[in-house]
């Protein structure tokens, strides 16, 4: 079974992406004072999936049996690359790992691009 899934027609993820714009646009109309049906603090409030994706791998059922506390996985990512952002199953940045500085026994993702721009 293949873990790839199929890549959107460019017509709907190009759909996908003028329907965010407009809904970014409407939100920050009303944030500006000028209501765009006032459903801003509904749509805000949707929750959604976040995934930060360090990465993955494939082996065989057998390999996948044979693993126990203390095994290993190996990830075909290396220590310092770019890590994925998705929500709701699409990515939508990369960032990369950095150490929580109020809570260094924690860690998170510091944005580094942002859809297909590089943040600064």
């Amino acid at each position: 079974m293949s873990k790839t899934k199929a890549a959107p027609e460019n017509g709907e993820e190009e759909g996908l992406d003028k329907a965010i714009e407009e809904l970014r646009d409407a939100l920050h109309d009303e944030e500006q004072g000028h209501p765009a049906g006032g459903h801003a603090d509904f749509v805000m409030g949707i929750p959604v999936e976040v995934q930060i994706v360090l990465g993955s791998t494939e082996m065989p059922v057998s390999e996948l049996m044979a693993l126990e506390k203390g095994s290993t996985v190996s990830l075909e990512r290396r220590i310092g690359e770019p890590v994925d952002i998705v929500v709701n199953g699409r990515r939508i940045a990369r960032g990369e790992i950095t150490l929580l500085e109020q809570d260094t026994s924690r860690f998170g993702v510091r944005l580094t691009e942002i859809g297909g721009t590089t943040a600064r």
